[in-house]
């Protein structure tokens, strides 16, 4: 068996390679809209997060199949790592379903949030969120079946897959987003449109090879067995249910952190989205990671060695760290040229450029914060991960936030500064847990 260190690299590099391929459809929405109109740049303020949080809230039971999958794989028990797959599939589309019908009668309340926004910005993110509820089983089909492959060992064949989704979303997003070959232009839907068929495409491709009897995940049931997807989807769950509690409230702190943006105009709003297609990029790397890993972790407390299991996860964390510490260097040194692809207003630029260099300074901390997360996650200690994120996540970045940004005037600059200090908090209280090795010693 290969040292922890060289599995957290091999696995790392198409890991993150997938992360960032799976942000950059949103990415490609953010940048094609922002050279569409203000407006089209400024809905995402609204409709990026209301569906960022509703995947991120309803995809928390893939923390279980990550854990579930990685540990019987390290165990050599591939039938029940596949049991756990067919159940959570089941569970995903079930989860998809029931969030279409809600989307879609919910988003007037949802739009409801930003009244600063103005009608143009409201129609706009209405227009994408018609949309992007509608592909929410597709996405929810993709998310679960590429960290099952993922836990597995496999992190090549999610990478390849989701190259091929940006292809296809690049190509019919322009078209849509802008008009031509007879196709009137679309704006924001345009983009949504674009997207939800990337996702299509990448369920469809994952289907296919985990139902190819060769994969080392398969959602077929071996010929002859007879397995329990009631027991292995209660497992799942068991360990999801902490960690859907912990996104919950991530994500209430981070709904509650957009409308605190939302009040400070369209101009910071648009600044912002400009900004968080970059962060965006640090914190899928960081999650790349993380998912590299947490499989490592979770297959090496599957073989009974907690030992390389804790050495897997240092390495991950220092990778991290060293990684992002140098993405920071190009946020101080070329700020212009890294907001250039999101937006060509100097206004917003003019704004934004100060919050580069507090980025620079979080990239690092936020890398290791991440990565200690997913880990801990793999390995089953969702309570813990629950209790670190309600502090950082909800006490620490509000209670800045709101302090800097509006009772010291510090604007958008201030909110940033906020997010800062909610990350670093993070990775000190991850640094404890780490240290005291409880979560080595969880049962699944």
């Amino acid at each position: 068996m290969a040292s922890p260190l060289n599995d957290v690299r091999r696995l790392a590099v198409p890991a993150i390679a997938q992360q960032l391929l799976h942000t950059l459809v949103f990415l490609v929405d953010r940048a094609l809209l922002g050279h569409h109109d203000a407006a089209s740049l400024a809905s995402m303020q609204i409709s990026g997060p209301v569906v960022w949080s509703t995947t991120t809230i309803l995809g928390a039971f893939t923390v279980g199949v990550v854990a579930v999958v990685g540990r019987r794989v390290g165990a050599g028990a591939h039938a029940e790592a596949s049991a756990a797959l067919r159940a959570s599939l089941g569970f995903g589309l079930l989860v998809g379903g029931v969030a279409l019908a809600l989307g879609l009668a919910g988003r007037g309340p949802l739009l409801g949030l930003f009244p600063a926004a103005g009608p143009a910005v409201w129609a706009e993110a209405d227009a994408y969120l018609a949309v992007a509820f509608a592909a929410m089983p597709a996405m929810l089909l993709s998310l679960t079946l590429a960290v099952a492959v993922q836990a597995a060992g496999d992190t090549r064949t999610p990478f390849l897959v989701a190259a091929a989704g940006n292809a296809v979303n690049l190509a019919l997003s322009y078209l849509l987003v802008y008009g031509g070959l007879g196709v009137a232009p679309m704006g924001a839907r345009g983009a949504a449109l674009g997207s939800a068929a990337a996702f299509g495409l990448e369920a469809l491709a994952l289907l296919a090879f985990t139902g190819w009897r060769g994969a080392v995940i398969s959602w077929r049931c071996p010929t002859g067995a007879r397995l329990d997807s009631g027991d292995a989807l209660r497992r799942v769950l068991r360990i999801a249910g902490p960690s859907l509690a912990e996104r919950l409230v991530q994500q209430t702190g981070f709904m509650t952190f957009v409308t605190l943006i939302g009040s400070l105009g369209a101009t910071a709003m648009g600044a912002n989205q400009a900004l968080i297609g970059l962060e965006s990029v640090v914190f899928l790397s960081a999650d790349g990671m993380g998912i590299a890993t947490a499989a490592v972790v979770a297959q090496r407390l599957g073989a009974a060695a907690p030992g390389e299991a804790t050495e897997a996860l240092r390495a991950g964390l220092g990778l991290a760290a060293g990684l992002l510490g140098a993405v920071g260097l190009l946020f101080v040194l070329v700020p212009e040229a890294l907001l250039a692809p999101f937006t060509s207003d100097s206004e917003l630029v003019r704004v934004a450029v100060p919050c580069m260099a507090v980025a620079a300074v979080a990239a690092p901390i936020m890398g290791a914060a991440v990565v200690a997360s997913v880990a801990l996650r793999g390995a089953g200690a969702t309570t813990s991960v629950l209790a670190v994120t309600f502090t950082g996540g909800l006490v620490v970045r509000l209670g800045a936030t709101y302090l800097l940004a509006f009772g010291l005037d510090l604007g958008l600059l201030g909110v940033w500064l906020g997010s800062t200090a909610d990350w670093t908090v993070r990775a000190l209280l991850f640094a404890v847990l780490i240290r005291r090795g409880g979560w080595r010693e969880i049962d699944l």
